[in-house]
């Protein structure tokens, strides 16, 4: 993300992607302003950055979440001011989604929940180490983590990440309850999620979000 204006750059890319309005509402505008740059790093090095296409085979394990306040450089977190008391001391949830299942021309499972996990923190402030750029998880994930795999034929994915802020307010850190739908890890458990629901119903903030694109291999129909 290079734009000089970090924040209209995340807003026009999901426009541009149409991900507002098929995954985040278009009105009351604008859909929600963001105040937390995040990167998704997998551990080959496959980068999620506002609509990049990556493979199958760059996303099957587990992402790593690098944040950053919007005054913040990439490659360090926060060291002081507001955005490093935001990064050092908030918690966040984050969802990984995919609005084409089982593909874009024909999305009955929209939105497809991919991983879900809460209680995630930013990185010390001292840190220097690059390992040390990536949130803390806090515990383990709520809906664990699934990697794309799209069905043959069905096109191209969009596998989009929303980070919500979770209640300041709560003297206990915020899990999902057992027995909420978020705890499926079954195939037809993920389909058809609404991540607008889910963060009304728990009182989450949309601070900020990415997508990066898979497109599905192709092969002959006899």
């Amino acid at each position: 993300m290079t734009n000089a204006d970090p924040l209209s750059a995340i807003v026009d890319a999901l426009a541009r992607a149409q991900i507002i309005p098929d995954v985040l509402p278009a009105t009351p505008a604008p859909a929600f302003v963001p105040a937390v740059l995040f990167s998704v790093v997998y551990p080959n090095g496959a980068e999620a950055n506002l609509g990049n296409e990556l493979s199958v085979a760059d996303t099957q394990d587990e992402p790593e979440i690098r944040l950053a306040a919007l005054n913040a450089p990439w490659d360090q977190p926060a060291a002081s001011g507001a955005g490093a008391t935001t990064l050092g001391e908030a918690s966040y949830t984050l969802a990984m989604l995919d609005p084409d299942a089982p593909s874009h021309a024909q999305p009955i499972y929209r939105t497809f929940r991919h991983w879900l996990i809460t209680g995630m923190k930013g990185p010390p402030v001292t840190a220097n180490a690059a390992d040390a750029l990536n949130a803390l998880k806090t515990h383990p994930a709520t809906t664990p983590y699934r990697p794309p795999s799209p069905r043959p034929n069905s096109g191209l994915h969009r596998y989009v990440f929303l980070l919500f802020q979770e209640p300041a307010a709560s003297a206990e850190p915020f899990v999902v309850p057992k027995g909420a739908p978020e705890h499926g890890a079954a195939l037809e458990q993920r389909r058809s999620w609404n991540p607008v629901a889910f963060a009304e119903q728990y009182g989450l903030t949309l601070v900020g979000a990415n997508y990066f694109l898979v497109r599905a291999e192709e092969v002959a129909v006899e």
